[in-house]
């Protein structure tokens, strides 16, 4: 069957975006427990970019299928089935979040494999860095995070302005996007 990418995030509901979330049947990577540990030789780049053996990884859907098998523990990132566990280099952060929606009192992010993370106690947004450049993620799934790109960060900023500070609130946690 042939993915289809969700609807542009501005013209979905919160309620919608909720039902796509949960209709999203990701591997239970935190549940496997592989023997057999070894290196992916694939590297995700700071932009998003994915490469396996020094090429770059051009196809949409298999960024999406390895995207799903992502974890990340203190040793590093991972690629997790049932029968292996292989490191993977990730430069920055494993996604991108490439869109941002502010709907009531929830913020949803659009990531760069397709996937939609609604910002919260689950999915907490962290500012690092200094405040004169600071680097903004949000935490999406075992253990993996997303990088803001420039455009959402702009975004979030704006939606952070109407209330006169620097922080924005998603799930009832507010968030500041100043490094402490």
């Amino acid at each position: 069957m042939p993915y289809e990418p969700p609807p542009d995030l501005a013209a979905l509901s919160l309620n919608e975006i909720a039902k796509l979330v949960a209709a999203r049947r990701l591997p239970p990577v935190d549940q496997w427990s592989p023997a057999e540990i070894g290196d992916s030789e694939m590297r995700i780049a700071a932009d998003g970019r994915w490469f396996h053996q020094g090429g770059e990884i051009r196809r949409p859907a298999m960024v999406r299928a390895f995207a799903s098998l992502l974890m990340r523990d203190d040793a590093g990132h991972w690629l997790v089935t049932p029968a292996q566990k292989l490191s993977i280099a990730v430069d920055d952060a494993a996604f991108i979040a490439i869109d941002v929606k502010q709907d009531g009192d929830a913020l949803v992010f659009r990531l760069n494999t397709d996937d939609l993370v609604i910002a919260g106690p689950e999915h907490p947004i962290t500012a690092q860095g200094d405040p004169e450049t600071p680097a903004i993620y949000l935490a999406v799934r075992h253990g993996t995070r997303a990088r803001l790109n420039r455009s959402t960060y702009a975004q979030l900023v704006e939606i952070a302005l109407q209330g006169n500070d620097l922080a924005v609130t998603s799930r009832g946690v507010t968030f500041p996007l100043v490094p402490a």
